[in-house]
Parts: structure tokens; C-alpha cells; sequence
């Protein structure tokens, strides 16, 4: 069931960038993020309640690291999405997912790094070719 959530996160990501070009024609793109963060965020508190997960819940529920890496990952989300916008705008956005989807190496080196997964020939060729694959689709 990951792998199935893990596509459709991936081809929904496809539509943020095809939606998101198609309406940054006459937006700023720092004004776009922030209108999608707030639709997004609505939309979440919503599903969050429809499936009752707010039950027993208090700001108590996180522990202080938690709470500091949740926030983290939020602000590192909102960079990614603003920094997004703002190429997506200028750039074609074939290009600028291609570059995007570099996150996958970074992903990888960091995992190693912070969560000690393994660095396999598989995950550094795997690396190397998303890499290249990117650098074919950027320098047409």
C-alpha cells in the first residue's frame, strides 16, 4: 500500500506543477504559495476531522522534539513550495520538476547521513541517473 501512496503522491505532484503554471500567468508566485498553503491547510483540517483525528488531541500530544521537527519540516515545506513557485513561473515546468525531482538525491545523502540508511551501489547509481536524466531533460 506504501508504493500505491508513494504514486499517487508522485502524480499528484505532476498536477501542482501543471495547475501551478497554468495559474501563475498573471500572480505573483510568493502571493500563489501563500493562497495555496491556506487552501491546503483548510483542505487538511478538514480530512483531519472527517476521519476523526483531531479526537483526543492536545498541544501536549507532541513531545518539544516533536513539535520542533514538525515545524522544521513545515518551514522547509513552505521554502520548497515558494522556491517552486518562483521557478515555476520563469521556467518551463518540465525543467524545473526535472531540477525538483533532484530532492531524491538530496533525500538519499541526507538519509544516509541523519537516519544511517544504507549507501548502496544501487542507491548512488540510482542517484547518478536521476541526476543525469535530470541534466537530459533541463539541457535540451
Amino acid at each position: 500500500m506504501i508504493y500505491i501512496y508513494a504514486f499517487l503522491s508522485a502524480f499528484t505532484a505532476a498536477l501542482v506543477a501543471i495547475f501551478g503554471k497554468l495559474g501563475l500567468k498573471n500572480i505573483d508566485p510568493t502571493l500563489a504559495t501563500t493562497v495555496r498553503s491556506i487552501i491546503m491547510a483548510v483542505f487538511l483540517v478538514g480530512v483531519a476531522f472527517m476521519f476523526k483525528k483531531f479526537d483526543g488531541f492536545s498541544l501536549s500530544s507532541f513531545t518539544g522534539r516533536e513539535w520542533i521537527l514538525i515545524s522544521l519540516a513545515g518551514v522547509a515545506g513552505a521554502l520548497s513550495w515558494l522556491f517552486y513557485f518562483l521557478a515555476l513561473r520563469g521556467g518551463t515546468a518540465s525543467s524545473i520538476v526535472a531540477i525538483d525531482r533532484l530532492s531524491i538525491v538530496f533525500v538519499i545523502i541526507l538519509a544516509a547521513i541523519f537516519l544511517g540508511e544504507a549507501l548502496t551501489w544501487k542507491t548512488i547509481l540510482g542517484s547518478a541517473l536521476v541526476v543525469v536524466g535530470a541534466l537530459f531533460i533541463v539541457l535540451k
